[in-house]
């Protein structure tokens, strides 16, 4: 190919302002874009570094100065000069093999210092990376960097963890203790419950959370009396919202040290949507499920 097209080897910074610049037959870039994607994909096969940034630029330049050749002999009134499809070509491809389509229009507007441009390239750049994040989902680089035992950071997981949310882990509140019972009583209503913690209500709703430890310690401590409502601070307690990832109900947990948490409306704090406990949060992670499944493995051994 080199010997035939020269202008096929090399990082061809040079042949691409030609094709900006309209100063490339028609028959030439058609023929280029051709014989550069497969000599940039015939090096990277063999194992040697053929660039992936240079071709990126020179593949996109040469597609678009085609298309914008095209045009311009079909419709020269409405359509740009080649040069023009030429640019948002080349940020096209650059944006759909490095998948960076914001940087590919800060390095055009660099490069040319031309609003006018910005609108046709955004919208190209948008059509190539979606096109090019359906046919392979993995990014070259990302897809490089794995080959040498390097893990990139993706958004996978951003989005993975965006979708589980509490809603997901929640259950209805099918066991809440009143505000005005005493310790005595909150002791003798759960003592057949599975939970280990409950929320507190009164007639505006939920307004706490007390877990069967702390019923424990008072009643050790003589405050088998005292109700409820001295125990949990209706302004400021642990909860949740149905929208907030389970990241964050985990760390509350911990945090207050609850095996469950009233799930709130954002609307008014103190009404309660349900309740989810560390057990259905570590069952949506594919936890619980796994320990149940150890455990049982080695009941039936």
């Amino acid at each position: 190919m080199g010997w035939f097209v020269p202008q096929v080897l090399g990082v061809g910074y040079g042949y691409v302002g030609d094709a900006l610049n309209g100063r490339m037959a028609l028959k030439l870039m058609a023929l280029l874009v051709v014989l550069k994607l497969l000599g940039a994909c015939t090096s990277y096969a063999s194992g040697h570094a053929g660039g992936i940034f240079g071709p990126s630029l020179f593949i996109g330049a040469r597609l678009g100065g085609t298309v914008g050749s095209v045009a311009h002999r079909l419709l020269p009134t409405y359509t740009a000069t080649p040069g023009a499809y030429a640019l948002v070509g080349m940020g096209a491809a650059f944006a759909g093999i490095v998948r960076a389509p914001l940087t590919s229009v800060l390095m055009i507007f660099e490069t040319t210092r031309d609003y006018a441009v910005i609108v046709p390239l955004m919208i190209s750049n948008l059509v190539s990376f979606f096109i090019s994040s359906r046919l392979q989902p993995v990014p070259i680089y990302t897809a490089l960097a794995f080959q040498d035992g390097i893990h990139v950071p993706t958004s996978a997981p951003r989005g993975q963890r965006a979708q589980r949310q509490v809603i997901q882990a929640t259950r209805a509140a099918s066991e809440v203790l009143p505000a005005q019972v005493t310790v005595g009583e909150a002791l003798e209503q759960v003592a057949s419950s599975t939970f280990r913690a409950w929320p507190v209500t009164d007639r505006r709703g939920v307004i706490g959370v007390i877990s069967l430890a702390t019923l424990e310690r008072e009643r050790a401590g003589g405050a088998a009396a005292e109700r409820l409502s001295g125990f949990v601070d209706a302004r400021a307690f642990p909860h949740v919202h149905a929208d907030q990832p389970l990241e964050i109900a985990l760390e509350r947990m911990g945090a207050a040290s609850l095996e469950l948490l009233p799930v709130v409306s954002r609307a008014d704090m103190n009404k309660l949507e349900g309740v989810i406990t560390l057990r259905d949060l570590l069952q949506s992670f594919g936890i619980a499920t796994v320990a149940r499944s150890n455990s049982l493995a080695k009941t039936v051994r």
